[in-house]
Parts: structure tokens; sequence; C-alpha cells
């Protein structure tokens, strides 16, 4: 394969670019707006496939493949340059899978406004760009720029696109809460370009390869107390993003009011960059600043595990509870990375694609469900679905079964590498968090009997089972679910030297199996 090419350029090149072309179409092209978002996020899907299939897992690999450099702003020392890990890798192949796949749930997310399906087209292609290029950035000023800018497209799908009264309020509550961390973030990146000034005689940079080692545990004479100020300042950001708890009061609104599509988009995909960045520039910035916060961020991260899975039980609204399942799930994916263990980060990324995949099934087969009522999202509204839609009621239970992460269903094998990991180094965590697998179990089995058995209630009796569009959507979903549950090794093996790497990195090994009298 020729490395030479510019594969990370053309990734996230190719749907912006798309994004121009499909709103400078004329207003009556409808159908063709629609289908060139298809046909640039299936194109932007095949360049993810060769950059997976390409990348090295050797051991004598180096940790950031393909990678490209160029100069950008030299007088502060900022550089457009781009590399992948095995982390980086996955979560980029995620995005651009479920892309194609919300191209078409959202088919008809325009309705009958002028050049509403090319906005929608166009606006998705934006916010998937802005999210691959924030992936593989190697620049800690150029990922910056486009995880602020990945707001603004996001914020007018939510508004827009919404059928709910209450649309524009949860896309200014989402931009607010979004802004607020991101204006943190941006004096922690202020802090972090002042200080490597002073540490390096050629003045400051932003590469992020640089920094690591500048800031390094062993070598560093920055003052400790500063480094803990900066690792703040992206942590915060980024623990408004993922969301971390008390920080996620804008994910459930935000969900409930966006259309299917464009939640899916936002949690399965946006969000990861939150968790993404913990792992890359948190923890690799700043291990002992991520050492010192280490206990807080794990209570933080088990509360919301709990919190979010008690809260999803008391919801009458279908959507609002997906929604507060995904705050219990994102618990898990920053519990397994400040545990700081591989079995416990190798997890978490592996969830963080687990949950893209449940989370978009669940979503999506509720949203096709909910728009054969009319837009009813009570769960009371329902009942006797399984007998007039059997296909839907199937793969939802499938998609349900998957979240509260039943054995041989994907998601299973990334919680219980979390759990594994945290429980030699925190076993009180690993104990606590392990209820959540309980209240999962209430949740969803409550919800999947109040909507799909029993005697068929009124006004569900026309509902009609999913179409071929709808099945396209779901049936890979479903099928990936399936074949990570049994299998992910495939997976795991482009996961581990990226999650090698950083724990090299930081210093950290993976502590000694705690016995029964240690845990005593």
């Amino acid at each position: 394969m020729n490395t030479h090419l510019p594969w990370l350029s053309l990734l996230w090149l190719l749907p912006l670019a798309g994004a121009g072309l499909v709103i400078v179409l004329p207003a009556g092209a409808t159908r063709l707006a629609k289908w060139t978002g298809l046909l640039v996020s299936l194109a932007t899907l095949a360049v993810a496939i060769v950059i997976t299939a390409g990348f090295d897992t050797t051991p004598v690999a180096a940790p950031y493949q393909f990678v490209e450099s160029h100069s950008w702003i030299p007088a502060f020392g900022a550089s457009y340059t781009l590399g992948v890990d095995g982390i980086a890798v996955v979560l980029a192949l995620l995005t651009a899978g479920l892309v194609p796949l919300l191209m078409l749930a959202g088919w008809n997310d325009g309705g009958e406004r002028t050049r509403g399906p090319h906005a929608f087209a166009a606006l998705t292609l934006t916010v998937e760009a802005m999210v691959l290029i924030s992936l593989v950035s190697l620049d800690v000023l150029l990922f910056y720029v486009f995880f602020e800018a990945m707001l603004i497209p996001m914020y007018f799908m939510i508004g827009g696109f919404g059928d709910g009264a209450g649309r524009s309020r949860a896309a200014l509550k989402f931009l607010l809460y979004n802004l607020f961390g991101g204006l943190i973030m941006l004096a922690a990146v202020i802090g972090v370009y002042v200080v490597s000034a002073g540490e390096s005689a050629s003045g400051g940079t932003f590469d992020f390869r640089e920094l690591v080692s500048m800031f390094s545990a062993a070598t560093t004479t920055v003052d400790p107390g500063v480094l803990k100020l900066l690792f703040a300042g992206f942590m915060f950001a980024f623990a408004v993003k993922a969301p971390l708890w008390p920080l996620h009061r804008w994910l459930p609104d935000a969900a409930v009011e966006s259309t299917p599509a464009t939640a899916v988009l936002m949690m399965a995909v946006m969000d990861k960059v939150g968790t993404f960045g913990m792992l890359r520039y948190c923890l690799q910035l700043f291990p002992d600043a991520s050492t010192y916060f280490r206990p807080a961020i794990i209570v933080l991260a088990v509360i919301g595990v709990v919190y979010g899975a008690m809260v999803a039980i008391g919801q009458r609204d279908i959507m609002r509870l997906i929604a507060y399942t995904s705050i219990s799930h994102f618990g898990f994916i920053i519990l397994g990375i400040f545990v700081m263990t591989s079995q416990g980060q190798s997890g978490s990324t592996l969830y963080m694609l687990n949950h893209g995949l449940s989370t978009a099934a669940l979503f999506l087969i509720a949203g096709f469900l909910i728009a054969r009522r009319d837009g009813t999202r009570s769960i009371a509204d329902y009942g006797g679905v399984q007998k007039v839609a059997p296909v839907m009621a199937g793969t939802f239970m499938v998609a349900a079964m998957a979240t509260l992460s039943l054995p041989g269903l994907a998601p299973f094998i990334s919680e219980f590498l979390v759990l594994l990991g945290t429980f030699n180094r925190y076993w009180l965590a690993a104990a606590v968090g392990s209820t959540a697998l309980v209240l999962s179990s209430i949740y969803m089995l409550w919800l999947y009997q109040r909507v799909m058995t029993g005697p068929v209630t009124a006004g569900n009796e026309r509902i009609r089972d999913l179409v071929p569009r709808e099945l396209v959507v779901v049936a890979p979903l479903i099928a990936l679910l399936l074949f990570l549950g049994c299998y992910p090794k495939p997976v795991l093996d482009i996961i581990n030297p990226g999650v090698e790497h950083t724990l090299t990195t930081i210093g950290q090994t993976d502590p000694a199996p705690l016995t029964a009298e240690g845990a005593h």
C-alpha cells in the first residue's frame, strides 16, 4: 500500500468538500442532494477502510502512522500534522461507518422545507469532517480549532431539524455548555504554549509529540501546580463534551429534541471526541496530574454509571430513557480510561465503538417506531408492537439486550474489560459500578415489555414493519453487535498497541492481581 498518499487529509477533506458540493446544488435537486451526501459518506468510509487495512499492528510499528506534516502558523509553532494510532483508527472507522447509515436513516429529515435535505446532508458531512480531523490531529491547536468548530453545525442540526417545541432551547443549552468548556480549554491551550516556550530554546510549540516529551514526568521542570491547572482546563472541556456527571445536563434535552439521526451523530460520534481527548491529551500530556486527579474522576465516573441507570428507570419518554443510558455508558468509558490499566483502557476504547453501535441501533429503531405513531414518545402510548411489526420488535430486542451488556453481544466484552481493569486497582469502584448491570436490566426489560409485548394498544394496529431502507440501516448494526460480541479480537488487535503506548508514555503498569486477603 502506498503510505505516501495523504490518506488522512483525504479522510476529512472528502466529507468537507462533499458538504460544499451538496449545499450549492439547486434548490429543486432534493433527491440529488440526498444521493450526493450518501455517496460522499460511502467514499469516506472506503478511505477509512483503506487506512484501517494498512495500519501496522506489529510490535515494531511506529505508534503514529500515516503521518503528514506541513507548516501552518510557524510564528506560533503550529503545524498541520496528522497521524493515527490504533485508538484513533477504530474511532475514525466508527465515525465513517455510521454516517452513511445516518444519511439513510435521516433520508426524510429535511422535510418539505426549501433546501432542507441539502442542509441536513451538508451539516452531517461537516460534523463528520470535523470529528475525523480531531481524531487524526497531532497538533494541539489544530485539534482545538475543530473540537470547537464542530459545535456550530451540530447546533443547527439540533435546532433546525428537531420536531419538539423545545428544540431551540435544547440547541442553545448544548451550545452554551460546550462553548464554556471550550473557553476553559482555550486558556489551557494557550498555557501549554507559554509553558513549552519556557522549556525549549527554540520557542513554543503545539506539536503533540514534542509536548509529550517535554512534559514527561521523568524530565519536566515545569511546576506541578501549573501542570495540574492545565490538566483541569483540558479535562473540563472533555468532561462537558463526553459528558461526565455532573456536567451532563445538556445531553438529555439535546438528544430528545433532535431527530434520531442527529441524536446518534451527537452521542455515538461527536461525544466520543471527549473521551478520546481524555485518553490522548489529558493522560499523555499531563501524566502526573492525571494520577493526582484520578481518584476524584473515578468517583465522578462511578456516580455517572449509577446515576444514569437509576434515572433511566424513572423515565416515561422512550428517547429520554435511551439518552440517560448513554450517561451511564460514558461513566464506564471514563472509568476504564482513568484506572490506567491495559484491560481498562482497551475496554474503554472498545466500549466507545460498541456504544456507538448499540446506541445507534436502539435510537434509530425507536425513531422509526415513533415516526409511525405521529411523533409520540410516551411509553404509555405503546404496547403489542411485536404483533404488528415483528421485525422491528426483534431488532429492538437485540439492540436493547446489547445496551444492557448481555453476554454474546458486543458491549458485554468492553464492559467486562473495564470492570476487570478496575477491580485490581479500585475494587470498590468496580463493585459499585457492577450494580449498573442489574439496573440496566430493569430499565431495558421494562421498556421492551411496555412497548413491544401485551395486547395491541389502540392506535398501534396501523404500525407497519421496517421497510427496506430502514432494514439497510439496522441490519449492519445488528450484525456487528453479534459479530463483535463473539469475536472482538480483530478490533482489540488494533486497539492494544495504542493502549500499550499510552501506558508506557504515562509510566503506568498493570497492578499485581488483587488477592482475596488484599480486598479486605
